[in-house]
Order: C-alpha cells, then structure tokens, then sequence
C-alpha cells in the first residue's frame, strides 16, 4: 500500500510541474527540444577564402554592420542553384516582371495584416488542438491532431476529381 501511495504522490507531482511549466508560451508543433542555452549551429557559416582588392588605395569606407565580400550569401547562392537571378531576389518590392501577375491575384482585394491574422488564428487553433498537460508528460506530436479536419484525403480527392472528369496524375496507393 505503501509503494501506491508513492507513487500516487510521484504522478501527482509530475502533473503539477507539467502544468506549471511553460505558462502562456505557443504550443511548440513538433515539440523540438531546442535549448538556448549554446550557439545555433545554423547561425554559423563558412565564409570564402580571403581576397587582396586590386587596388588598395581606392577601397571603400567602412560600413558598421555591412556585409564583406566572402560574407556567404545562402539564400543568393540557392537562388542561383535553383536558376533564379539573384538580382530579382535582391530588390526591394514586386519586379516589373511580376507586376501583372500580382494585379491579377489582388483583383478582388487584399487583405491588410493577412500575416498577422494567419498567425494568430494558427497559434489559436494549436491551443485548442491538443490537452496541453498530456501532450507535455507523452512527449506527442500535436501537429496532425491540431489540423485533423483541415487534412484532405488524397485517395477521395482523387476519386472526387476523377468523377468530374478531369484529368489527373496518379497517385501512391492508399495505405
């Protein structure tokens, strides 16, 4: 009788300090256990090897938090990869190119602060998708539970369209 009540208290006290842990933070969705307490590896990157100007009397004055030429450039050097023009990702605003194709997708309006809105009804929609005191002691992922009935079946849709007559790729049997 001794060992329940035991372990009646020990279960008591890890429900107690998993509801006080973490108070009004966002639900984490795949429930990393990222800590803050090191460097972010992600943060760190190679940089180039160095390079002499040619000219070592006509360099640039220093800018205080400007970038240095073998600075990598991760999102120029993936732009470029995936045959993009790393001038495009660099400018400020819509390219001239894309102006049309803009226009045409905001030709019934846009909503302003849509980023906001998105982020606030997801943070909402997680907080109501899982019991926060068992997803923390189970160690569960809440991702597809939070968004159970926004996921689509792709055999139905597949069938939905296929009945429409439209035509359609195939896809991975079902499971």
């Amino acid at each position: 009788m001794t060992l329940y009540r035991l372990s009646a208290v020990a279960m008591l006290g890890v429900f107690t300090l998993t509801a006080c842990s973490q108070g009004n933070e966002a639900p984490r969705l795949m429930n990393l256990r990222a800590s803050q307490a090191g460097p972010d590896e992600f943060s760190i990157l190679p940089t180039g090897p160095l390079q002499a100007p040619p000219d070592f009397n006509q360099l640039p004055a220093p800018t205080p938090g400007g970038s240095n030429l073998v600075d990598p450039d991760p999102r120029a050097q993936a732009v470029s990869a995936l045959g993009g023009r790393v001038s495009a990702e660099r400018t400020q605003g819509i390219p001239s190119a894309d102006a049309g194709l803009v226009q045409y997708v905001g030709r019934q309006g846009v909503a302003e602060g849509i980023r906001e809105t998105l982020a606030a009804e997801d943070l909402q929609t997680r907080r109501d998708g899982a019991p926060r005191v068992l997803e923390r002691l189970l160690n569960t992922n809440v991702y597809r539970q939070a968004y159970e009935d926004q996921i689509l079946d792709p055999q139905e849709e597949l069938r939905r369209w296929r009945a429409r007559g439209v035509r359609t790729p195939s896809a991975p049997p079902a499971d």
